[in-house]
């Protein structure tokens, strides 16, 4: 016999009676410490900027971060990152096996596990995963209509989070331009993490509320931003004036924000996953890992045996995959052919991974002659990766008179690959282009490459340069686009009468055309101050 359908609004009523009844709680609490004039907190449902509110806009905001800006309310995947880009694959392995506990002792105590398992022994010095790793995957689940939200109020901005202060404070205030930021510290030991938070009344990030400026006679944020099953951080809430609430089923319905968006744009990022590590993808990860590593010996076998086009069909078929373009009005490929018969060739391409000069011998045997030599020369490749590239390597030591005596070498024996960025970039910028390349050849053939991984980056500032191989041909699928445009002119040359900066520059702007990617004045050194604190020297 069927049971009776539930009703779910008398739910929904029951949901609202409690929540309610805990803010009258806190409310008759604060009004008993406080002045005879507070009052009780005004609470409308999302969307709250509406007829009459407008007032609002220039008063100070107090919003929560997990339930108010980002559209999954979840903190666990944040949680793994630090796992396994801090701690390493088996304490990452480890709070995947203690989620079902996390989710059974409730949002308090659930904090209070991750935050041991992921934090014990760690380094406080050394710790890097909120400022290199966590803003990538915190701006992709910061919902359009949360962001709006929070920037229509023009005061003083204040984010109260679940999570440890050390994992958001850098999304926050340098990605967001948010003042200032509420969050639990974490308990140091001897300069080591030992996994435990401050109490919530002697913790300093509770202290920001201190350093907020007044704002006419008010001493407080006026306006509040938060959610319905927000059971952290009543108290600070129950200051504002107004409190505007957002349900999951709003957030549901909320777009990602784009990158044009942001108030500072992400060009450096670390870490070794490139996929959400929710629990389901995360337990797909570790389920795939034995198959990646099978996969990785396969495929580096084969490579290295089978003749080029032999091998380059068996790897599409195991899932790296690529495409070259030749634009319809480009004629660099009967031109190719022909200069290629003398050899000299310098082929000028961007750096997204460091399969970027396999790739284009695999491409370039479409357009000159396979038989002749093709070399790539490299600034920070690893002892490992460099014994076993399966084409020609030559290492430049940063010295300008003897990396350009190298070059000339190279380019009398044959063809040559240089990225004069320096570096890898995994967003869609370009890095500033060295013009040490231009002042050696006018002929020139700029490429556009472009790289999407499923799983694992092959590229790190800060971990294990060795294992940049190992990582990236274990994804599941990846995919290399090459677009070879055509050969610069011989005005726009050094021969030509241009500087080496202006073809540089110009070289610069055309692959960054033809990608659709930002140019950037940021170089190498930028990159590793930003990401490692060093200058980058491997």
């Amino acid at each position: 016999m069927a049971g009776k359908p539930i009703n779910f609004n008398f739910f929904l009523f029951m949901q609202k009676v409690l929540f309610t009844r805990t803010w009258n709680k806190i409310y008759i609490q604060r009004k008993a410490s406080s002045s005879p004039h507070a009052s009780q907190p005004h609470f409308y449902k999302y969307p709250f900027l509406g007829k009459g509110q407008g007032t609002l806009l220039n008063k100070a905001l107090m919003f929560h971060m997990e339930g108010a800006l980002l559209k999954s309310s979840s903190v666990f995947p944040y949680f793994l990152l630090v796992a396994f880009e801090a701690g390493g694959p088996l304490r990452a392995f480890t709070l995947l096996l203690l989620y079902p506990i996390v989710c059974l002792f409730g949002k308090e105590w659930g904090i209070k596990i991750m935050v041991f398992v992921c934090f014990v022994g760690l380094k406080e010095a050394s710790f890097s995963v909120g400022r290199t790793v966590l803003p990538k995957f915190l701006l992709e689940d910061v919902g359009n209509e949360g962001f709006d939200m929070v920037m229509k109020c023009g005061g003083t901005k204040i984010a109260v989070t679940d999570m440890p202060r050390v994992m958001v404070d850098c999304f926050l205030k340098d990605y967001l331009r948010i003042e200032y930021v509420i969050g639990r510290e974490l308990k140091v030991v001897c300069g080591h993490f030992i996994g435990l938070m401050e109490d919530k009344k002697t913790s300093s990030g509770s202290m920001e509320l201190e350093k907020v400026p007044r704002e006419g006679k008010m001493d407080s944020p006026v306006i509040g931003i938060s959610c319905f099953n927000n059971s952290l951080h009543h108290q600070l809430f129950s200051s504002c004036e107004v409190v505007y609430m957002v349900s999951e089923a709003d957030k549901k319905n909320w777009q990602t924000l784009p990158m044009e968006k942001y108030p500072r744009p992400l060009i450096f990022h670390d870490g070794r996953l490139a996929l959400r590590p929710t629990p389901i993808a995360t337990l797909f990860i570790f389920m795939w890992i034995p198959f990646g590593i099978f996969l990785l010996l396969v495929r580096a076998t084969v490579f290295f045996l089978l003749p080029y086009k032999l091998s380059i069909l068996f790897l599409h078929f195991t899932g790296l995959r690529g495409t070259l373009i030749i634009p319809d009005d480009c004629r660099v490929s009967n031109e190719l052919k022909q200069l290629s018969k003398e050899g000299g060739l310098l082929y000028v391409c961007n750096h997204r991974t460091l399969l970027d000069p396999v790739y284009l011998s695999m491409g370039l045997v479409q357009v000159r002659p396979p038989s002749l030599s093709l070399a790539a020369v490299t600034y920070s490749l690893s002892r490992v990766t460099e014994l076993f590239a399966p084409i020609r390597t030559v290492r430049l030591i940063r010295n300008r008179e003897k990396d350009s005596k190298m070059i000339e070498k190279q380019l009398e024996q044959g063809d040559l690959v240089i990225c004069p960025e320096g570096t890898t970039c995994r967003e869609p910028y370009l890095l500033r282009f060295s013009p040490l390349f231009a002042e050696k050849t006018d002929h020139i053939v700029p490429v556009a490459i472009d790289f999407h991984v499923s799983m694992f980056y092959g590229t790190t500032a800060g971990g294990y340069k060795s294992l940049d191989p190992v990582f990236l041909l274990m994804n599941p699928t990846s995919h290399c686009s090459l677009t070879i445009l055509e050969k610069l002119p011989r005005s726009y040359t050094c021969k030509g009468g241009k500087s080496k900066f202006e073809v540089a520059n110009h070289v610069q702007a055309l692959i960054g055309k033809a990608l659709n990617f930002e140019c950037t004045s940021l170089t190498r050194k930028d990159k590793y101050m930003i990401l490692a604190g060093n200058e980058g020297i491997v």
